[in-house]
């Protein structure tokens, strides 16, 4: 009980953290002197000069390529490719890194995804342009709804899946941003198998007739607080983000119903200079107001917008009305180039109870992982992740920080 204890401590730290420590603004001017990553390497086993320093900071754009074999949702094995295009559309002093990544997958048994996310930032800062776009064709195995499941209480639910969210902020005051999106959740042929029934299996009755479609479509307003100049490797700073949205029938929904997407992030450097020695903090709660969402859109552990989160847990593993989340990670430096690093997390969550809507039972997990540096530009890591939680562990391979 007492390492349960100090687990919910150490997670909860963003609450006590996040109103601490001023704006650290010495990572508007990176300097890579010094750093070296995997394509230096590479340029030294293939005798390859290094490029001048004027020309390698006029170039505009820096990927980063990753492929692997991993498991996938459902059971079974997938190629998986991911790719990330980091750029700035204006002066590096004033102006995000934007980010642009692709990871498609597949398999020989008809299963695929090709998910494409955005984050564009505009000169100086002045718009933020979000976007997610997914067109999926896998299983998932869902847990029911709260938490208190033997892990063997599971259920294959089989579906496609379109996504379409797009969001566009102006900025208001000095990393203030607010705006509105769109967003398109489309989920076709949801079937379970001969003996059983989605419906049956999770008694919630939207969304969960077999052999048929769910659509939630509406806008969002959303409020963005950002001091991150580089979101897949994020420096000393705040990020603060509220969604809300409204899923209408007169914007096609099926359901009239609304839900409300709130995450809060702090990162606080332990040291003034040399290797990096960072701690980062994450916590999130997501809920939907009203009754009338679909089963497979209803909060869940590692369906948060960047699918990021419970590292250690298997996705959807806790589902439910109401879903609220924190982490914490010790990133360090091993190598004082930067080519090397390892990070240690823990993260806990918690999924409503269906019966009163309460958090009565708390999920912990835990882990530790090594980073690779990629592309030392766009300060892009591979990120190789091992994380336990009851009765289940797993690795997790990466482009860019969890979060």
């Amino acid at each position: 009980m007492g390492k349960f204890f100090l687990l919910i401590v150490f997670c909860s730290a963003p609450c006590i953290v996040f109103g601490q420590n001023p704006i650290d603004k010495s990572h508007l001017n990176i300097d890579t002197t010094g750093q070296k990553d995997l394509i230096d390497i590479g340029r030294s086993i293939f005798k390859e000069a290094p490029r001048p320093p004027e020309l390698a900071e006029k170039k505009k754009i820096y990927f980063s390529f990753l492929p692997i074999s991993t498991s996938i949702p459902g059971g079974g094995m997938a190629l998986v490719t991911s790719t990330t295009a980091g750029f700035y559309l204006g002066e590096r002093t004033s102006t995000y890194l934007s980010s642009v990544n692709f990871t498609p997958y597949f398999n020989l048994k008809g299963r695929y995804g090709l998910p494409v996310k955005t984050g564009i930032w505009l000169s100086n800062n002045s718009w933020n342009i979000q976007g997610d776009t997914r067109f999926l064709r896998y299983p998932q195995y869902t847990w029911g709804l709260g938490g208190g499941q033997q892990e063997s209480f599971k259920f294959l639910v089989n579906y496609n899946y379109i996504r379409f969210y797009q969001s566009a902020l102006k900025r208001i005051k000095p990393y203030f941003f607010v705006g509105v999106g769109y967003d398109l959740d489309y989920y076709l042929d949801v079937e379970g198998t001969s003996l059983n029934t989605l419906v049956n299996f999770s008694k919630y009755r939207f969304g969960t007739r077999n052999d048929a479609n769910s659509f939630s479509s509406g806008p969002t307003v959303n409020l963005l607080y950002d001091t991150r100049k580089n979101s897949l490797n994020p420096f000393p700073g705040i990020y603060a983000n509220v969604i809300y949205r409204v899923n209408s029938t007169i914007f096609g929904s099926d359901n009239n119903w609304q839900s409300l997407y709130a995450d809060a992030r702090k990162y606080v450097s332990l040291t003034s200079d040399g290797p990096k020695n960072i701690l980062a903090f994450w916590t999130y709660y997501w809920t939907t107001l009203n009754s009338g969402a679909p089963y497979l859109t209803l909060p869940a552990i590692g369906m948060d917008p960047y699918q990021r989160s419970g590292r250690g847990i298997q996705q959807n593993r806790f589902r439910g009305k109401r879903l609220v989340y924190f982490e914490s990670e010790y990133r360090r430096d091993i190598s004082r180039n930067g080519l090397l690093g390892f990070v240690v997390f823990a993260n806990i969550n918690s999924a409503s109870q269906p019966q009163n809507n309460r958090f009565e039972y708390w999920n912990p997990a835990a882990g530790t992982g090594l980073r690779i540096k990629f592309n030392k530009k766009s300060d892009t890591n591979i990120c190789i992740d091992y994380g336990v939680s009851k009765g289940f562990s797993t690795i997790n391979l990466s482009l860019g920080e969890a979060f």
